[in-house]
């Protein structure tokens, strides 16, 4: 068997919080196979994969930003080096420029910051120019990530920011209208709390679904019941699955004897969820941290 690399074991325990050990057992058995691993670790009870693949630490912010009629709405995520950039008002300002912009161009739009190196802001600079200027100016990296922007015309976008930046959300909801404003805020605030990853269950990959169902039957195998007992068990948690990633079928976290769909259904109007963009900051960004102790020691000796 070919050596496991410390960097492989790094990065299975990132991805499931699972001990070093352990991740090193995984790997021996899978043959270095990082996803079969993670598939390994959660069979055993070793992992929770899916809740700490998102715990990441890369420094910036998510903002969204919203017509007041609820037609358009833009989340953008800035990122930067460190905090102290994230909380400086030139860093902001920029971001708010940035966010203003997309909002006004036309369209629906969503994927790399670099497609959108050449908006015009309303000072007539490009967000690449204002982004070079932010960073001579700031003596740090700065760089536009990632935005989103939903238009509907028979419906509202609704918007939500979490934890002062950490979280933005879209959701457009079809049918909707002024006076269900509130309702499609408080959407958007379910999916950054619950962590959807679709609105609905026939959007999920059936790919996915057979692998979530070898897990869960590999769990159940080890209980020793019979195989009837068992797929009755793999049945039932693929039911969980499709609740916890279904945002139709998700509790409502303001109310827990609701489903989403029955909130919709409350409305007495045809409302429906087409789609929602969540951005996390600095999800899937691994920060290295010499890079950040080099910069914190910059920004000190700076006197900032």
């Amino acid at each position: 068997m070919s050596t496991i690399s410390a960097q492989v074991v790094k990065d299975l325990r990132e991805r499931t919080g699972a001990g070093m050990m352990d991740c090193k057992r995984a790997l021996g058995e899978t043959a270095g196979d990082l996803e079969a691993a993670v598939a390994y670790l959660r069979e055993k009870g070793l992992a929770g994969a899916s809740k700490k693949a998102g715990r990441v630490t890369a420094e910036g912010l998510v903002e969204c930003f919203t017509q007041p009629d609820g037609s358009v709405a833009t989340v953008v995520e800035l990122n930067c080096e460190t905090d102290f950039v994230a909380k400086n008002d030139q860093f902001k300002k920029l971001l708010v420029e940035i966010g203003k912009a997309l909002l006004a161009a036309p369209g629906s739009a969503e994927g790399d910051g670099e497609i959108a190196h050449n908006v015009t802001l309303a000072n007539g600079k490009t967000v690449i120019g204002a982004v070079t200027d932010a960073i001579a100016a700031i003596g740090e990296n700065v760089a536009l990530r990632r935005f989103a922007r939903l238009r509907t015309t028979n419906g509202r976008v609704g918007s939500y920011v979490h934890a002062g930046g950490k979280i933005g959300v879209l959701v457009e909801v079809e049918g909707a209208g002024d006076a269900d404003e509130e309702l499609v805020r408080s959407l958007a605030m379910q999916v950054a709390a619950a962590f959807p990853r679709y609105v609905r269950r026939e959007e999920v990959d059936p790919a996915e679904v057979s692998r979530e169902r070898e897990i869960f039957r590999g769990q159940a195998a080890s209980t020793g019941k019979p195989a009837q007992v068992i797929e009755k068990i793999v049945d039932g948690k693929i039911e969980k699955f499709y609740r916890d990633i279904c945002l139709l079928e998700q509790e409502y976290v303001r109310d827990p004897q609701l489903t989403i769909e029955k909130l919709l259904a409350q409305s007495g109007r045809k409302l429906s969820i087409k789609r929602f963009v969540r951005y996390q900051l600095g999800e899937g960004i691994e920060k290295r941290s010499e890079n950040l102790a080099e910069a914190v020691a910059a920004q000190i000796a700076k006197g900032s």
